[in-house]
């Protein structure tokens, strides 16, 4: 994700596939990079809560993570966010920017625009863009991260079945004849292979038809509209301050000697504003996102064998995620996901402007 130039006349002129392309090659260094934080974030917010919880914060979670699994499984599930980034931002840049063209049609700014001084969109102009961009991409997201979710605790669900099996085993033992053994395969099951993406998507689609895909839709709608208001505003805002820090010290474009724009920014001042916005977007309407994974999680960490009952809504999820753990619970998993948002939005930003900067 990343903001294009505010002027109306490139936003509403510049190809569509051009944001496609600059937006999604941002969009697939980022994933690579935040994984395996996103994986932590992702097996913290989805313990079961009528158990203990099972880590006691996210350095605990990486290290048994890293200890039960090794290095790979910090990548597990990646395979469907980094397919997901070009239909992701593809969504996410034509929607912002043709809506940012309506916006300026409807709304014409009050001074003239001209290549080297772009009349900047308001910053409600921004949010709503934004917020319009968020909703859209929010359909896209749902799918995909509903696969990913249930690949990142697949290891948690087959522990638990294992344990749940080697139980029985153990009850059964105490009520057979002294002469009568146990086989170790019944009570210590060899782990099944992890499932891959498409094989979740399959049995999403024999379970719940296509209607299943978006679950926790809710979740992804709130979280994307807010939180993508919020990341495109923040980076305007503090770029905009970069850009009237540079004009007051006399500094002009070297590109045209005209206005300072957002091009001629520096590396660090682009990715500050970057990793600002992506903390923004996390922190506004985190407890959504955490409702998100619990809803999408819940078949997998319920354990097999238990009996489905009526699957709970979000605002239902959510009163169950307080009366459990409180206020904390909402919020479980936010800090490593601003650790991880800071520097991955950071290189969206940073990625995403110079390809701009550089062709257009």
């Amino acid at each position: 994700m990343a903001a294009a130039e505010p002027a109306p006349a490139p936003a509403a002129s510049r190809p569509a596939w051009k944001d496609v392309s600059y937006g999604s090659a941002a969009g697939i260094v980022s994933k690579l990079f935040e994984h395996p934080l996103d994986l932590t974030k992702v097996r913290l917010q989805s313990q079961p809560l009528d158990r203990a919880a099972r880590y006691s914060g996210p350095w605990d979670c990486i290290v048994q993570t890293y200890r039960n699994e090794g290095v790979k499984a910090f990548w597990r599930g990646v395979s469907m966010p980094v397919a997901g980034a070009m239909a992701e931002n593809a969504t996410l840049f034509v929607v912002y920017n043709q809506t940012q063209a309506l916006l300026q049609h409807l709304y014409p700014p009050s001074h003239p625009s001209t290549p080297s001084n772009p009349a900047p969109l308001s910053i409600w102009q921004t949010a709503t863009a934004a917020a319009v961009a968020g909703a859209a991409v929010s359909f896209v997201l749902t799918p995909v991260e509903l696969v990913k979710c249930k690949m990142q605790v697949s290891n948690i669900a087959a522990e638990g079945f294992a344990a749940s099996r080697a139980a029985h085993a153990v009850a059964g033992a105490a009520h057979a004849p002294a002469t009568r053994a146990i086989p170790s395969s019944f009570v210590r099951p060899t782990p099944a292979p992890m499932p891959g993406a498409i094989s979740v998507t399959r049995s999403i689609l024999r379970e719940y038809g296509v209607r299943g895909l978006w679950l926790g839709q809710t979740g992804t709608l709130i979280r994307e509209t807010g939180g993508d208001a919020a990341w495109f505003t923040t980076f305007e805002l503090v770029s905009r301050w970069f850009i009237e820090r540079r004009v007051a010290r006399g500094e002009v474009s070297p590109k045209d000697g005209g206005r300072v724009t957002k091009g001629d920014l520096s590396a660090f001042e682009l990715m500050t504003a970057g990793a600002g916005a992506g903390i923004m977007y996390n922190v506004v309407l985190f407890p959504a996102d955490c409702i998100k994974s619990t809803i999408q999680t819940e078949d997998e960490l319920r354990g097999k064998g238990e009996v489905k009952g009526p699957r709970r809504g979000f605002v239902q999820v959510g009163r169950d995620i307080y009366s459990a753990r409180g206020i904390r619970g909402l919020y479980n998993g936010c800090g490593i996901t601003a650790l991880r948002a800071a520097p991955s939005s950071a290189l969206i930003f940073y990625i995403y402007s110079r390809l701009e900067a550089a062709f257009g």
